[in-house]
């Protein structure tokens, strides 16, 4: 790695500490102005699974889903600290945000020197705050790259100094972060290349190689062979694997191999959007580095390798959805903070004036997404803003309908919601009569669909609910050509049977209209709706 000293002068290093301090001051104060944009449903999952754990549910029990658990102790923890509201939990991510800035600072100028750090902790603020990534909203990729670049840097150290303790607490940190999101995996590959690799080079036996390998391992195995053993001793063992294992390999493989490019190009031309300068400049900066100059060439290979790992890290499912992109972001910055940074070098012998050009060049990148997005993140309020980013989704209305189930329930009452809305059992803290929190598993051609919904029309009539909510949008479905209809024709039945409605949510372009006990026979416009039932006495 190349470890140069910074040789700016002192109103050059000024500019660069004033445009440090406008830049995350002005993403703290975005963060801040939309900390109550209401819960999305990922997020409404995490905080469920969480608040069922502060009252001593493990997971998997009340809620299922295919996801590791660290996403739940981590909300678990932070709504431990902040409280159990959309507030605290959105103030979490903003201090993880903020820690993770201030890891690819070290990185960067572990790698490089402090202005490559600190341009690249700045892209990574301004990149992880658009809405093009969804970076407003606490998805589990927030809490994936925190411990990543952790490890990282624990791995980055001096010949002679990677002691066994080092390398077992970088371990650690990669292994918690595949407890966040499965393809974290992805980022472990990539260490223990990179560590052999280090251990190979500098010319260490076989015997240590593997040794010192073994102790990063251990750290890496741990936190899942805790997580396993507490969920075994909660009984819970068999739904975890089932959910995150079987099924989650279900899901992995729905959609084929030839459709990814095209869901790709989809994705990541919104993503990166008004940002493009800031993903064109990686691309200069490798060229400067790894063709241009010899002594920088490992650093660009290193960074490259981490870019590869970090875009692998994206593409299990061939989803790629929009937030899964935070997966790339620091590699990106640092790649960012690279280029700047040998810009700064390249004119390190001429005029002040000259050497101002790399800071105003970032300046002007910076601005770009920011400039571009500036009525979401400056003028519209935290509900429009939550509009304009899921507008075919009842996220806001979620808010009002947990509120009038939570009036009219006791705290033993149990609710269910016939979709996939798991903020709602968040925001009424009650328990749901079904662990299936989400419904579109139930809709895909998968091999389980169909015990699926058995299961879950099972939970139902066990559990009675008080309130049983109707979710009538496909955002909250998924329905596809072909699914199987048993869950929507038992609905229709048992609701006639043993509820009657009590509410009515109409979602029209730009308006919702709510109707709670007095509901009408019909309404001028009808497209997307949920309907409220009240058990029957």
């Amino acid at each position: 790695m190349t470890h140069k000293s910074d040789s700016n002068p002192e109103i050059l290093r000024f500019g660069w500490c004033a445009l440090a301090v406008i830049v995350f001051g002005l993403v703290i104060a975005i963060r801040i102005r939309l900390l109550g944009i209401p819960l999305e449903r990922d997020e409404g999952e995490y905080a469920y699974a969480g608040q069922l754990m502060l009252q001593g549910f493990p997971p998997y029990k009340l809620a299922y889903n295919m996801k590791f658990p660290g996403s739940y102790a981590a909300y678990a923890l932070i709504m431990s600290i902040f409280g159990q509201t959309t507030l605290g939990i959105h103030l979490g991510l903003l201090l993880v945000n903020a820690a993770t800035s201030a890891l690819i600072f070290f990185l960067g100028r572990r790698l490089m020197n402090s202005t490559t750090g600190i341009v690249a902790a700045m892209a990574y603020a301004i990149l992880s705050v658009s809405p093009s990534v969804l970076g407003l909203t606490a998805h589990a990729t927030h809490f994936v790259v925190l411990p990543v670049l952790g490890g990282t840097l624990l791995l980055l150290n001096e010949p002679g100094r990677q002691q066994s303790g080092r390398l077992f607490a970088s371990g650690l940190l990669f292994g918690l972060s595949v407890l966040m999101k499965q393809p974290a995996v992805f980022f472990i590959l990539f260490a223990v290349i990179y560590l052999v690799f280090k251990e190979v080079q500098r010319g260490f036996g076989l015997k240590s190689t593997l040794l010192r390998t073994l102790f990063f391992s251990t750290g890496v195995i741990l936190p899942f062979g805790i997580a396993s053993f507490f969920l075994w001793r909660a009984g819970v063992f068999d739904k975890f694997w089932f959910w995150t294992i079987d099924y989650a390999r279900q899901y992995a493989t729905l959609i084929p191999l030839s459709q990814a490019p095209q869901i790709f190009l989809r994705s990541i031309e919104e993503v990166i959007g008004a940002g493009w300068a800031l993903w064109m400049l990686p691309g200069m900066g490798v060229v400067v580095m790894g063709l241009l100059d010899k002594r920088m060439r490992a650093c660009a290979i290193f960074l490259l390798a981490f870019l590869l790992f970090s875009a692998l890290a994206i593409c299990p499912g061939f989803y790629f959805r929009y937030h899964y992109f935070i997966l790339v972001l620091p590699a990106v910055s640092l790649l960012v903070g690279a280029t700047i940074s040998k810009l700064s070098d390249l004119l390190a012998g001429h005029m002040v004036a000259v050497r101002f050009v790399p800071l105003l060049l970032l300046c002007a990148v910076l601005s770009l997404p920011i400039l571009s997005e500036r009525k979401l993140l400056f003028a519209l309020s935290p509900v429009e803003a939550c509009r304009t980013m899921y507008p075919e989704s009842a996220f806001p209305e979620s808010v009002r309908i947990a509120e009038y189930v939570r009036e009219h329930t006791s705290a033993d009452d149990t609710i269910a919601v016939l979709g996939s809305e798991p903020q709602i059992y968040f925001y009424s803290h009650r328990h749901s009569g079904t662990g299936y929190i989400y419904t579109y598993g139930l809709m895909e051609p998968q091999a389980y669909a169909r015990h699926m919904q058995e299961e879950m029309i099972r939970e139902i009539e066990r559990a009675a609910p008080k309130y049983l909510i109707s979710v009538v949008m496909r955002d909250s479905w998924l329905q596809r050509p072909g699914a199987d209809r048993l869950i929507f024709d038992w609905a229709n039945q048992y609701t006639a049977q043993n509820y009657s409605v009590a509410g009515f949510v109409n979602i029209t372009t730009g308006k919702t209209d709510y109707f709670f006990g007095d509901v009408p026979r019909s309404v001028e416009s009808l497209k997307d709706y949920i309907l409220i039932y009240n058990r029957n006495p």
